[in-house]
């Protein structure tokens, strides 16, 4: 869950979020070694009085300057290539989830049941009970089981909306007539809190996500009663 004055990324909930925090404090210490390089530079040919013939012609630094540029590249698309493809990654699911996006609701079906859905709409302000959030508390949350595969099927109905969870490491487009697929694993029990992410219309600000991950027992207790009340 964000907080005022955050700087940094929420804290990660699943695997693939772990992997997205390292990668970025990785570039991140690449980028302040180049922006002192480039400063320190800067500030001693501003500074100083001297000139060097053999820095204004040589080919020794317009080698160095060359290749170490592309070495940096190389050193920041590996990462980046294996986290993609560990983000495409969905081995074996023990759950599927169908998430339809509205204007402006989501609606959830668990494919594995047969008749276990629901809509999702925003708790209105007015009917937020103490220690809910505003503009990101839903009637009905997504309960998953933690520490197991759940793939989730985005689509929509009307317009373009994106099924996304920061702390999940997971953002996913719904386009209307197409049927993407993600995945996640929760790690560790919790709600996690997520928005539309694709401007889809007057409402697109008040259409929150809510991943509640609790453990197996907990999650086949709530199936059950979801299916009797259906």
């Amino acid at each position: 869950m964000a907080h005022p004055t955050q700087l940094g990324f929420q804290d990660a909930a699943s695997p693939v979020m772990e992997e997205l925090l390292h990668f970025h404090d990785h570039a991140l210490m690449i980028v302040f070694l180049i922006s002192t390089l480039v400063l320190y530079i800067i500030v001693a040919m501003v500074s100083t009085k001297l000139t060097n013939k053999y820095i204004l012609d040589s080919q020794e630094i317009e080698i160095v300057w060359t290749i170490l540029p592309a070495v940096i590249l190389v050193l920041i698309a590996l990462p980046s290539l294996r986290i993609l493809y560990l983000m495409d990654e969905i081995n074996d699911p023990h759950l599927t989830i169908k998430a339809m996006g509205h204007q402006w609701y989501w609606s959830y079906e668990y494919t594995d049941y047969e008749n276990l859905g629901f809509d999702s709409y925003m708790v209105p302000t007015q009917d937020l009970a103490p220690g809910q959030f505003r503009l990101l508390e839903t009637d009905h949350r997504m309960v998953v089981p933690m520490e197991s595969p759940v793939r989730v099927l985005v689509s929509a109905e009307d317009v373009l909306h994106s099924w996304a969870v920061p702390s999940l490491g997971v953002k996913m487009d719904a386009v209307p007539g197409r049927l993407n697929q993600t995945a996640f694993i929760a790690s560790r029990p919790g709600m996690f809190y997520g928005q539309c992410s694709e401007i889809c219309g007057a409402n697109h600000s008040f259409m929150p996500i809510v991943v509640e991950a609790v453990p197996l027992e907990h999650f086949e207790n709530w199936s059950s009663l979801m299916l009797e009340d259906a």
